[in-house]
């Protein structure tokens, strides 16, 4: 798996981007968002019962990354159809305000490294890569176990700070630098 320091492999995937007809998707690379941090989370698979819970949070938390110039990119090994055919079907995704990563092909998530090695479906990875596309945080939960996006916030502030933050340093907390 990819790892702190790290390069954010090249890329070029279709994502489901709206539910509007006409404008349902839209192709992402790497090289887009430039200047932003990114935020790049993965779930195993469309119509399950954890995922939907994680991608919802990040979506009623959009506003919190974009605040801090983050964009989050969500994806699975799903299709982009797949991906819409949820959105459509589950009250909780219907608007969501980021991209959802179709990785079919499963290059990205091969690159990452974050494919479970039994069931070829991706891990639930949580990546934050700087302005210049350099992993700075890696995080994966078991397929049973969701994430806690105000802890890949927490994280993300204490990035930018470029300081040193002590163990459970929250934003506006001194950190040991300054």
């Amino acid at each position: 798996m990819l790892t702190i320091g790290d390069k954010l492999p090249e890329f070029k995937v279709t994502a489901t981007v709206s539910r509007d007809q006409g404008k349902e998707f839209k192709e992402i690379s790497d090289q887009d968002y430039p200047g932003k941090w990114k935020v790049l989370f993965f779930w195993p698979m469309d119509f399950t019962f954890i995922c939907p819970t994680e991608i919802a949070e990040f979506g009623r938390r959009e506003g919190d990354f974009a605040d801090r110039d983050a964009q989050v990119l969500g994806g699975s090994i799903d299709s982009e159809y797949v991906h819409l055919a949820w959105r459509n079907h589950h009250e909780d995704l219907r608007d969501l305000p980021f991209p959802m990563l179709a990785d079919v092909k499963r290059e990205l998530t091969s690159a990452l490294g974050i494919l479970h090695k039994e069931q070829g479906v991706a891990l639930r990875a949580t990546f934050i890569v700087d302005p210049d596309n350099i992993i700075r945080w890696a995080s994966v939960n078991d397929l049973s176990v969701g994430r806690s996006v105000p802890e890949v916030l927490r994280v993300l502030d204490g990035l930018q700070t470029d300081e040193l933050c002590p163990c459970n340093w929250e934003k506006g907390q001194p950190t040991l630098g300054g």
